[in-house]
């Protein structure tokens, strides 16, 4: 069996050092493999870690004990060239952000723009040197309001919740802004639900795959509307919610109102198309 021996603690630091804070990835792995070896892994376990053959583990370990630290390091114009100058990686880089979803899409980018043809395996790699890595999207609430916009809108708000408690309206939720008199407001909103079981991401086991079942069933989409009495009326639907959903929604709700009623939405796109923001109108006249 192989192993590396006879290192100091003052080389261990260092190959710690060199590991966490080296800018080339092939050394920071080189560096802990020396380190683990000397520790006592063998060889074959070292070539599982690091996701190579053992010709390469065995290779390092002779760079190792022939130029000590020096072997670490590739020799100049030793290994294949990059076809990408360090310019066109860091553009790479920008389309892999740009398009996270589809490498697909750099490797065309980098094909039509210089003419070379890249594999999504080699964007991979680059992007890798960059520490970017694979990991589930997380939500957030979509843009940034203007901060004046938003002032002005959240003191609308609080100004309509204080009519909304004397009786004189009843408040939903509205696109709009508006902030008449003697009227209700309501909120509204839409969701979904299905059978079908969240599925996050995991680290898994090669040969080892962590399974959870789950069953296929249709989404059963809600458009609700609800005050600040928690009063909630809602209707169901089997199809996608799009604009002419919540208009016929929004027709059906307000012929069931007895005031003048303020409805309070959010920005997405089916409450901002042409065919809502015409229909708006109409429901403005009817108060």
């Amino acid at each position: 069996m192989r192993f590396i021996k006879g290192l100091y603690l003052d080389t261990l630091k260092l190959l710690e050092r060199i590991y966490k804070q080296s800018k080339y990835h092939h050394v920071r792995r080189r560096a802990k493999c020396i380190k683990l070896s000397y520790e006592g892994h063998k060889i074959n376990d070292l070539a599982k870690i690091f996701n190579v053959t053992r010709l390469t583990i065995i290779n390092w370990l002779n760079d190792w004990d022939d130029f000590s630290l020096v072997g670490l390091y590739d020799e100049k114009g030793r290994g294949r060239k990059s076809k990408l100058n360090d310019e066109q990686k860091l553009q790479v880089k920008q389309w892999a952000k740009e398009n996270s979803r589809n490498l697909h899409i750099v490797v065309k980018n980098v094909r039509e723009e210089w003419g070379i043809y890249i594999s999504k395996d080699t964007v991979k790699r680059i992007i890798n040197f960059f520490n970017m890595s694979w990991h589930r999207i997380k939500r957030r609430v979509g843009g940034e309001p203007d901060a004046l916009e938003y002032k002005d809108k959240k003191a609308d708000l609080e100004s309509l919740k204080k009519q909304d408690d004397r009786g004189e309206i009843s408040l939903a939720k509205c696109a709009t802004g508006e902030n008449p008199r003697g009227h209700f407001r309501v909120y509204l909103d839409e969701s979904g639900f299905s059978l079908n079981s969240y599925v996050p991401y995991a680290w898994q086991e090669k040969g080892d795959e962590v399974v959870v079942e789950c069953e296929r069933s249709q989404r059963l989409n809600v458009l609700g509307f609800l005050n600040r009495k928690n009063d909630l009326e809602t209707y169901l639907f089997e199809c996608n919610i799009n604009s002419d959903v919540v208009i016929a929604c929004i027709d059906n709700f307000s012929k069931k109102q007895d005031k003048l009623t303020v409805l309070v939405i959010d920005n997405a796109s089916i409450h901002t198309s042409n065919k809502f923001l015409k229909k708006q109108k109409e429901w403005e006249e009817k108060t």
